[in-house]
């Protein structure tokens, strides 16, 4: 079963007019991005997004993984969400990290695809099985556990688990794309 995103916020970004000073101080923590559809509705609850906003800039800004790595489990774990508002947002994030439009295209595609190198049918591996099952298969690990530290392998599992959180926030809520132009889900234009 396939439940489909609404078309329509259910709970809609608040208008920066109606902002209460504590919310519109939030929004100021967090900058340019402040007008990001996903930050205007979840500045509704205050202390959530407080506390959220620390620890997923935490995971998005000053990673223990590579970038690249990164937005590579981030797209994934969008794709197996069907999250469009995540795939579109992370489009640029993904380019400035070093994919190519064709690697996140690809990100759609199983694990396996062949034009995968061994080290990104991994952490794609490691995504699913993380956003699937809950737990990275013996195999996967110790295939991370090659390249990776401690905080790395720890960081992970984290990292697509708070996005596939995120995932089931912005569909539930119908937040929607700030703009029409951003990238839908699987493609990068």
């Amino acid at each position: 079963m396939t439940i489909p995103t609404p078309a329509e916020p259910r709970i809609g970004p608040i208008d920066r007019d109606a902002a209460s000073s504590i919310q519109s101080e939030l929004l100021g923590s967090v900058g340019l991005s402040s007008d990001l559809h996903l930050f205007r509705t979840l500045v509704r609850h205050p202390g959530l997004f407080r506390a959220w906003s620390r620890f997923g800039g935490r995971l998005l800004l000053r990673s223990a993984l590579p970038d690249r790595d990164r937005e590579l489990v981030i797209l994934r774990a969008a794709w197996l969400c069907r999250s469009d508002y995540e795939w579109g947002q992370h489009i640029a994030i993904g380019r400035a990290a070093g994919l190519s439009d064709d690697e996140m295209q690809r990100v759609a595609a199983a694990p396996g695809d062949d034009a995968w190198s061994d080290w990104d049918r991994t952490l794609l591996s490691a995504t699913d099985e993380l956003v699937v099952e809950h737990c990275i298969s013996d195999a996967t690990w110790f295939a991370l556990a090659a390249r990776y530290d401690e905080q790395q392998l720890l960081e992970l599992p984290l990292l697509a688990g708070h996005y596939a959180m995120l995932a089931g926030m912005l569909r539930s809520a119908g937040v929607q794309p700030e703009s029409a132009s951003l990238p839908r889900l699987g493609t990068v234009a």
